[in-house]
């Protein structure tokens, strides 16, 4: 049986470059989508999947995630006078004393630098990383997906999408063994290949599943694409080491480190919501009627 996954880990560092200047005071995984930011979808799935202990690792300028999770006695004290308060609302936003813990990444030198900073508060366990620009839209929660799959293969588990093949250049990138149209056996990953030298079309997204062994191969520092410590590249070296397995899971997904698609997310999300449907779906009627 494998070892339960109790901790996840959240690279939540990154600048953020692309949504200036809506990013220049407030870290990225702060914008909301509806009514939730980001990150707080990304811990809402964590605890779905059963995750106990919530490891940000930041960088400057982030302090509002930490303000965000925090408890805020002035908030709750101002609902109660107001005949606000909904304690169901409120406990979303706090994580349990003594789960959350904080660590710095003090230089921007990519994905595997950031998981590399977390290794002291994660210890030897197998843990997950959560990128809260990846948003997916799904019944089952995607990384409860990956636990379920995990505690079938154990290992190493990640969360697959489809790219269009020009796309390649901005996705780690597997190279398949066995697919069934679900579960894939991986046999080699390559961090953000030109088109035609990727194995495949099928990428690894936001959601990891990852063994403590990754550490000591994050740990030699090698620079990969971009001068940065690419997670994808010390992943690679422990193939064959450890079993390598992908989900194609079910639900949408939606890139949120892009305009288009953090746009998509908002409006996919709120046509989930009753109270806003029948609204948003007469304005989109209107602006049809328009055209």
């Amino acid at each position: 049986m494998p070892r339960p996954i109790k901790k996840a880990v959240f690279p939540v560092g990154g600048m953020g470059t692309r949504f200036l200047p809506a990013t220049k005071a407030t870290p990225k995984e702060m914008l909301t989508v509806v009514d939730k930011p980001l990150i707080q979808y990304a811990v809402e799935e964590a605890r779905a999947a059963g995750i106990e202990e919530f490891i940000f690792v930041t960088g400057r300028g982030k302090t509002a995630i930490e303000d965000h999770f925090d408890h805020s006695a002035e908030l709750e004290a101002l609902l109660a006078a107001r005949g606000q308060r909904d304690p169901e609302a409120l406990g979303m936003l706090r994580l349990p004393p003594g789960a959350v813990a904080y660590t710095r990444q003090q230089e921007p030198l990519g994905l595997g630098h950031a998981v590399w900073c977390a290794r002291h508060l994660v210890g030897d366990e197998p843990f997950a990383v959560l990128l809260a620009d990846e948003l997916v839209l799904a019944e089952t929660p995607c990384l409860t997906q990956l636990v379920s799959l995990y505690e079938r293969v154990d290992g190493c588990v990640f969360a697959l999408a489809e790219v269009p093949r020009e796309q390649t250049n901005r996705y780690g990138i597997v190279d398949i063994a066995k697919d069934d149209g679900q579960i894939v056996e991986i046999k080699g990953m390559i961090e953000k290949p030109e088109p035609a030298q990727a194995p495949s079309t099928t990428s690894i997204i936001g959601r990891y599943i990852l063994q403590p062994s990754v550490f000591a191969e994050l740990g030699r520092q090698e620079r990969g694409v971009g001068g940065e410590i690419q997670l994808t590249d010390s992943l690679a070296r422990l193939l064959g080491a450890t079993p390598f397995h992908g989900l194609r899971f079910k639900g949408q997904r939606f890139d949120c480190g892009s305009k288009a698609g953090f746009l998509k997310a908002t409006i996919a999300y709120a046509m989930q919501r009753p109270d806003l449907r029948e609204e948003l779906t007469a304005f989109f009627r209107d602006i049809r009627g328009a055209d």
